[in-house]
């Protein structure tokens, strides 16, 4: 390597990259993201662009000579009314399109396919920057509890059910119990919203796993998971007793910082390797097939048919888990999934979620188990917050019984503009 191209999203990790490749006497060109890339990149050449702008980030980077890339750092899905498209955006059109459906799995699979169809080698930060890999063991000084162990091999099951949906790199669990799963909102967000749940931090006790890793499958080129200091004081804030990734496919940013934080408030930080399971059988058993019927007059259209295609993937992937009471799906893209909280908490931050800044129209579709029954309130009150969230209807699983309290609802539904499908589970 004579030098690396770096796309820079939001985030630590673009510069770190930077840091670490500029450490071995290789040197950098980093493409800022405007709006997501962190100022502090200009300690190094730069670009800045907008998402918009895809032809000048390619010739900015085939200008310095750069053949290989890293793409690296957060970005939200754009606002596509605003994104000042340049003549390369829209030469590019049918791949930018095809980015508009799907997990994130799929999306940076198109952005990989996109920059390699441009003369580009993408390169993984875990290829260029090897030093920044999660080892397996202990990490730092703290060593992980038998209870911990636990916790940490049922976070790993819960991500590895979630592989069909491409959802789920991190899971919090306590105790035997799912306290949340990571969606659209990102870990840290993840984590903020355990340290309100109710209990947490009782008498000052610690309990608790993050357990964090990538998606079976996922394009660990573009999005290699990571930690940092504010992973660990996010998890400190949750009041959790250790941080465990998936050795060898997990970044740690700024570690020395990192484990000198967990040190200090007793928070082990280990690896481990992915196939670890928990000792036994986990809760009940998942569901059988599913019969789909329409409850009131409007019809899920195809698009909103494979929403609820993935979304019951989703909770019945959760049911052996005894989790997963409701999961949004939009587009294909696992949104939110329900665990410690209810779904009105699922529902509520549903619309900073949503990506694209696709208008005009409901779109996507809440899941719910009906045995786990609804909110307070009852099924009206879910109906109308789902309408509330603009998505386009709902979709209840479960067996007959559970479902009862649905089938008297379809006048609501059609009046509230949002379809209603019972999925009825044979044992």
């Amino acid at each position: 390597m004579t030098g690396i191209g770096i796309l820079a999203g939001g985030g630590r990790l673009p510069l770190v990259i930077a840091e670490s490749v500029t450490a071995r006497g290789e040197s950098v060109h980093i493409v800022g993201i405007e709006g997501a890339a962190d100022p502090a990149i200009a300690r190094f050449p730069h670009t800045w662009v907008t998402l918009g702008k895809v032809g000048h980030i390619v010739e900015t980077l085939r200008g310095e000579g750069r053949t290989e890339l890293v793409i690296a750092g957060a970005v939200t899905r754009p606002d596509l009314w605003k994104i000042r498209p340049d003549a390369g955006f829209f030469t590019s059109l049918p791949q930018v399109l095809r980015l508009l459906a799907g997990g994130d799995d799929s999306v940076l699979k198109v952005v990989v396919r996109f920059f390699e169809g441009k003369g580009l080698r993408v390169r993984g930060a875990h290829e260029v920057a090897p030093d920044l890999l999660a080892p397996g063991g202990r990490i730092g000084t703290v060593a992980l509890s038998p209870r911990d162990q636990a916790d940490a091999a049922l976070g790993f099951a819960v991500r590895h059910a979630l592989a069909a949906v491409d959802a789920g790199q991190a899971v919090v669990v306590a105790g035997g119990r799912v306290l949340a799963i990571e969606g659209a909102e990102g870990t840290d967000a993840m984590l903020q919203r355990v340290a309100g749940l109710a209990g947490r931090g009782a008498a000052g006790a610690r309990s608790g796993v993050l357990a964090k890793g990538p998606k079976p499958g996922q394009e660990l080129r573009v999005d290699m998971p990571a930690i940092g200091p504010r992973t660990i004081e996010h998890a400190v804030a949750a009041y959790l007793s250790a941080v465990v990734v998936e050795a060898g496919a997990v970044l740690i940013l700024d570690k020395a910082e990192a484990l000198l934080r967990a040190d200090a408030e007793g928070c082990a930080v280990h690896g481990l390797t992915a196939d670890v399971r928990p000792a036994g059988a986990v809760g009940r058993g998942g569901s059988g097939a599913r019969a789909g019927r329409l409850i009131g007059r409007r019809r899920p259209s195809p698009r909103d048919a494979r929403d609820i295609e993935r979304g019951l993937t989703t909770v019945a992937g959760l049911a052996p888990f005894v989790t997963g009471a409701g999961a949004v799906v939009v587009r294909a893209h696992v949104l939110a999934i329900a665990a410690g909280e209810g779904l009105a908490a699922l529902l509520d931050r549903v619309q900073a979620l949503r990506q694209w800044g696709l208008r005009g129209k409901r779109r996507g579709v809440l899941v719910v188990r009906a045995d786990a029954g609804p909110d307070a309130g009852g099924v009206e009150a879910l109906l109308r917050r789902a309408a509330a969230e603009q998505l386009a209807g709902v979709a209840a699983t479960g067996q007959a019984g559970a479902l009862a309290a649905y089938e008297g609802a379809a006048r609501l539904a059609d009046g509230l503009g949002i379809f209603l499908v019972v999925c009825e589970e044979r044992a």
